[in-house]
């Protein structure tokens, strides 16, 4: 088939270069706009992008997808099948209506759990043992389509937002594949989705990641984790920012004292007590360091029990 595809973050990317091994013609590839990125804010081009350059594929970057000028290159182009991945704009009717065998969308949960921006992380967040990948056929809501396949991914006690990113990436684009085959033998099934039933998975914001120590230590674990790579979960300590990248739960007993403080550093860990348990920080980050092990931060920094963290 002849087939646009939209998308713009790393995701997105690995699901084009699965359709890019099959025998689909990708004949445009639409992306957001270049964007400044990094200290020197220069403008940085979209994975999905440098993936497209990298094998000669138009490439459209309209602002607004839905501006006339925007539909009326769709419309030349012409496409069978147009194939969506974390594009980052609402797709509008006209567009939906263009190919003649709809628009499908690849979406990193198992719907209608997670419906939204960040799925991949709130997943870790709210301790879910699994989630997925959902295949629909797209309609003028978010995230709103009847289904046409799902794969499950089961989510370890170890997983980071960034470790399960990269899971559905690699299941994306062959659960894809499979999804055009059948609808384009005429073979799939649509499945209407439990509207009742489905959850948003807001858009991750820096403030999200500051550790607030009276909630359970589990809690604050999973948030660890799931905001690795990025926005990071961090504290304070004497004003500056400390990341925490990785961390353990106890429920050891120590002496009642306010949350958020260091009750022992003892086997080369930050042991901080929290609103229920106590949070086994393993890895750190000072602010305008590298990212090391608690053991070794210690070494340079060494902490006193009884300090508070948040400040």
């Amino acid at each position: 088939m002849r087939a646009v595809f939209m998308g713009t973050p790393d995701i997105a990317a690995e699901v084009l270069k699965s359709l890019l091994t099959s025998e689909h013609e990708i004949i445009a590839v639409v992306t957001q706009p270049d964007r400044p990125k990094g200290r020197g804010k220069e403008l940085a081009m979209s994975p999905v992008k440098m993936v497209a350059k990298e094998h000669g594929i138009l490439v459209l970057q309209p602002e607004k997808i839905k501006a006339p000028e925007a539909v009326a290159q769709l419309k030349e182009l012409a496409p069978d099948i147009i194939l969506v991945a974390a594009f980052g704009q609402i797709i509008s009717k006209e567009i939906l209506e263009l190919p003649r065998y709809g628009c499908l969308n690849v979406h990193a949960s198992l719907l209608p759990e997670y419906r939204g921006a960040a799925p991949i992380q709130w997943a870790i967040l709210d301790g879910k043992e699994k989630t997925g990948i959902t295949i629909m056929r797209m309609d003028e809501g978010i995230d709103t389509g009847d289904m046409i396949c799902t794969a499950e991914v089961l989510i370890t006690p170890e997983e980071t937002g960034g470790s399960l990113h990269d899971k559905l990436a690699a299941a994306g684009g062959p659960l894809l594949l499979q999804a055009i085959k059948q609808v384009e033998e005429g073979t799939a099934t649509y499945t209407p989705q439990n509207h009742e039933a489905h959850t948003y998975a807001k858009m991750l914001r820096k403030e999200l990641g500051k550790l607030d120590f009276t909630e359970p230590a589990e809690k604050l674990e999973r948030y660890i984790r799931g905001l690795n790579p990025w926005p990071s979960a961090y504290t304070y300590r004497d004003g500056k920012v400390i990341k925490f990248w990785s961390a353990k739960v106890s429920f050891e007993r120590f002496e009642a004292c306010p949350c958020g403080t260091l009750v022992s550093v003892k086997d080369g860990m930050l042991w901080i007590m929290t609103g229920d348990g106590i949070l086994q920080v393993t890895e750190v980050q000072p602010e305008g360091k590298r990212r090391m092990t608690s053991e070794e931060f210690l070494r340079g920094y060494p902490l006193t029990p009884g300090m508070v963290f948040g400040s």
